[in-house]
């Protein structure tokens, strides 16, 4: 296993949106043990491969408590087929913007249907932290970002201080 690069703001590849992953395969298993890993190290609970820059609609979480077991879970072709009527706020963060948070809402619950690593069509309920960070993935996949959710004004000013840093971080000559 290998640790990824991340994708960070205002990379343009973070507005793509993901492509359907076609097969499942020792290949794709790989990738995903790879993502598991850079999103530990990062650390972080949920990844998407377009944060990795791979624009496939694939995503891990664990949002496991820290002195609970880790539960990796990886999610293939993701798709939300219902949410609540009941809005939840969240303070979110993204490893793709970091040392930024920001409160959040979103639905209270969802479901979400995938295709696990065996190749199989599942379905998932989630609340709490669960649906959140499932939302927050699942938009990574369709181009958005969280900061898409805040007031124009926060959004742009998050933007221009990730642009500013990274002109300061262009080699050169």
């Amino acid at each position: 296993m290998s640790i990824l690069p991340l994708v960070i703001i205002p990379d343009p590849i973070l507005r793509q949106k993901s492509k359907l992953v076609e097969r499942v395969d020792d290949d794709l298993r790989k990738f995903a043990d790879n993502m598991l890993e850079t999103m530990y190290d990062a650390p972080g609970v949920g990844l998407a491969a377009i944060q990795v820059g791979e624009a496939r609609r694939m995503l891990v979480i664990d949002v496991a408590g820290k002195d609970d077991e880790p539960n990796p879970q990886v999610f293939i072709n993701p798709s939300i087929v219902k949410s609540s009527d009941t809005p939840n706020l969240y303070e979110e963060g993204c490893l793709s913007i970091p040392d930024i948070y920001a409160e959040v809402e979103r639905p209270a619950e969802v479901t979400v249907e995938y295709i696990d690593l065996t190749g199989k069509q599942q379905l998932i309920e989630a609340d709490g932290m669960l649906a959140t960070v499932l939302q927050h993935e699942i938009d990574h996949l369709d181009g958005t970002l969280f900061i898409d959710h805040l007031s124009k004004l926060k959004r742009e000013m998050v933007i221009r201080k990730f642009k500013k840093l990274s002109k300061q971080r262009e080699p050169k000559i």
